[in-house]
């Protein structure tokens, strides 16, 4: 048995002063639960799915090591880093840091809600004025039936409360597409033929990227391919190949770096109220596993004040039975003693099953599997560290206990990080309440060349057309046919009734969050002065709990002289006992009373962690 005495929750200045340069370091088990990130080549490793570590159900070893001959002896720091090491409801909360992470290179991305689908047909498209089809297609003649260059845009859609942010991940897109296509013409003036194929090529790429001022850039690149059975195509085959590049910004709605990153900055926040979330886990497991140990250090001083009752109670009802066959009492003082004797033993079981259901309980705060472990089911649990009560509390004045807790109290921190959401969040649905306006420009070079087509009856192709694919990519890049664009786009609603609900909705939720938390603010004087007088009340109880005990342990010492010279009845004596026997158990309920309101008020004061000296980062 590892006999050593420490963390007094904060009780023994002494103790606690001892221990001011040890912290609990839980020891975890070995592997991290962390996802592990893919590792590789730049351009593979993007595309790999992160490794998730196995569920961590075994026990930490050091609960084996504390099991000696069938019993575990436990100090409450070990009880204390046994729930930090294996309490389930701690391993859950670990994993919600890590998700907020997750969330944050999310939000860092921008882009929209996750979900909306996106698509893009360029089945048999060409380019404008390329071949009869182009032709046909740019006069607005093309015959019916033919689906080329069409373009599905029928996505679904997902609508979200303020301005998108902008993709701020760069995307490549590429695109080739093969097609065979056989288009009846009922006027062959141009086409020649009364069946029009055409075999065609499409690629095109296309790299964008987004801006957090609420901008984006795209350079596209196309090429389109082009073999008809037309006679009247002066070249064939063609390729037209298109470089474009396009900018568009948003000057009104949409506009600014802090709108735009709104989400990014949610979602630390988020990550800092996960790690408020955790740490309000760990305490409510801490302060569980506080009470129920010393709750069961005070009823195993329980248990032994009753078997020492029902020792005595055995011992004088042997000495009543004595008297009564000697003649010097009475029989009915002999079923007196007796009665006694039984109650007494019966105290004792309810005394050993009120260990047996604390240890259980215990039990499953400070394991994985719980029951499930035999060893840890059949031991029994045998507290070191006895429950004592300090000589004095030494508390600062009301006000100064209310700072600390404004300043530590994990709920009001958390619900300030909501404060700060809040007030992000109502930046998109203000930057929602200005009309769009965005300006937009590119710059567009094409190109076109193929193969001369020689026959009498077609003139000669111009002869900068005739060629391959490197004489259209030398006009793309020499400039040749070069297309400008610059506008302005602008949108306002009428009435814009959505967007002033969207903003007056968030700003009255915000100020409702306000006043929550003034009124929590306000709640903690309340909370502390109710705290500190159950201190008080609790330590007043003990003191006349001990003072009470001292003097029932004389009168029943006394009682039991004047039995002894036969001047008293086994029934005094009996009743004596009783009276002690209830005063000794009203101590022992006391002490366990003042260390409940001990942990209440390092809970009201924010004092948990520093007052058993646990690092939070450790437990993580």
């Amino acid at each position: 048995m590892r006999v050593h005495q420490i963390l007094r929750l904060g009780l023994s200045p002494v103790l606690v002063a001892s221990l001011a340069a040890q912290q609990l370091q839980p020891v975890m088990n070995s592997n991290s639960i962390a996802p592990i990130r893919p590792i590789g080549s730049i351009f593979t490793r993007p595309y790999r799915p992160v490794e998730l570590p196995d569920l961590r159900l075994g026990n930490s070893k050091r609960l084996a090591d504390l099991i000696r001959g069938g019993t575990l002896y436990l100090t409450a720091q070990d009880a204390v880093l046994l729930a930090l090491e294996n309490n389930m409801d701690i391993e859950i909360a670990r994993y919600g840091p890590i998700v907020s992470d997750w969330r944050i290179t999310r939000a860092e991305a921008g882009g929209a809600l996750p979900g909306v689908p996106s698509a893009a047909s360029q089945a048999g498209s060409v380019a404008a004025g390329q071949g009869v089809t182009g032709s046909q297609n740019a006069a607005g003649v093309a015959g019916t039936g033919n689906a080329q260059n069409s373009n599905n845009t029928s996505n679904a859609t997902i609508t979200q409360v303020g301005t998108v942010t902008q993709n701020l991940d760069p995307a490549f897109q590429e695109t080739t597409t093969f097609s065979h296509i056989s288009t009846p013409q009922a006027n062959t003036t141009q086409s020649a033929t009364s069946v029009l194929i055409s075999n065609t090529r499409t690629n095109t790429g296309q790299l964008q990227q987004g801006f957090i001022t609420g901008g984006s850039v795209t350079l596209r690149f196309s090429q389109n391919y082009l073999n008809e059975n037309a006679p009247t195509n002066l070249l064939n085959p063609t390729v037209a190949p298109n470089l474009q590049f396009t900018a568009s910004h948003s000057l009104l709605s949409g506009f600014g770096r802090r709108v735009n990153a709104r989400n990014i900055t949610i979602a630390k926040v988020n990550r800092r109220i996960s790690d408020l979330t955790f740490e309000t886990t760990v305490l409510n497991i801490v302060n569980q596993t506080l009470e129920l140990y010393y709750n069961l250090a005070a009823s195993h001083e329980d248990l032994r004040a009753k078997t020492n009752a029902a020792d005595t109670a055995k011992l004088f009802f042997n000495n009543v039975k004595r008297q009564v066959e000697l003649g010097a009492a009475a029989p009915p003082e002999l079923i007196t003693a007796e009665n006694d004797s039984i109650n007494s033993d019966l105290a004792v079981v309810t005394a050993q099953t009120t260990i047996e259901q604390q240890e259980l309980r215990l039990k499953n705060l400070i394991s994985r599997n719980g029951l499930a472990d035999k060893a840890l089911l059949a031991a029994r649990i045998q507290p070191v560290d006895p429950v004592t009560i300090p000589d004095k509390d030494d508390l600062p004045p009301i006000a100064e206990l209310v700072k600390e807790a404004q300043a530590k109290r994990v709920e009001v921190m958390s619900a300030q990080q909501s404060l700060t959401n809040a007030e992000e969040s109502s930046l998109g649905t203000k930057s929602a309440l200005l009309p769009s306006l965005q300006v937009f420009g590119s710059i567009n070079q094409a190109g076109l060349a193929g193969n001369p087509r020689v026959a009498a009856n077609l003139a000669t192709p111009d002869p900068k057309f005739v060629g391959g694919t490197g004489t259209a990519l030398g006009q793309v890049f020499g400039l040749d046919f070069q297309t400008r664009r610059i506008g302005t786009f602008f949108n306002a609603i009428v009435n814009n009734r959505q967007a002033q609900a969207d903003y007056t909705v968030d700003t009255l939720s915000l100020r409702q969050s306000e006043l929550s938390q003034a009124k929590r603010l306000s709640q903690i004087e309340v909370d502390i002065a109710s705290a500190v007088a159950g201190l008080r009340q609790a330590r007043v109880r003990h003191e006349y709990a001990v003072q009470n005990a001292k003097l029932q342990d004389a009168l029943v010492k006394a009682e039991q002289r004047k039995y002894d010279f036969g001047a008293s009845r086994p029934y005094d004596v009996i009743q004596m006992r009783r009276d002690l026997g209830n005063a000794q158990s009203a101590e022992v309920s006391a002490k366990a009373s003042y260390m409940a309101a001990r942990i209440l008020l390092n809970t009201m004061l924010g004092r948990t962690l520093s007052a058993n000296n646990i690092s939070i980062a450790s437990v993580r």
